[in-house]
């Protein structure tokens, strides 16, 4: 399990993540983690708790720190993720 990033907002029943920083030129994220994340559409992405909260749909934005969105499952309160740390599974 690795982190994927943090709840910014709710947009069109989407959850947008900004995805962690990538700080080192050759692609990892300073922990020699690869960000293969970025690019995974259909990405299962938990909670801290490890509850599956949805699938990642798109990837926008820099390549350094993009957005992916995040469309949830249907038992999930949309404005409650907001600011919540998401893990790709």
């Amino acid at each position: 399990m690795r982190r994927v990033g943090a709840v910014v907002r709710t947009a069109q029943g989407l959850a947008v993540l900004r995805a962690d920083e990538v700080d080192d030129a050759d692609g990892t994220n300073g922990a020699g983690e690869i960000d293969a994340h970025r690019d995974e559409i259909g990405t299962m992405v938990v909670d801290d708790s490890l509850e599956e909260v949805g699938r990642v749909v798109d990837v926008f934005g820099p390549v350094s720190q993009p957005y992916l969105a995040v469309t949830p499952d249907d038992d999930v309160h949309l404005p409650s993720l907001v600011g919540a740390t998401l893990y790709a599974r």
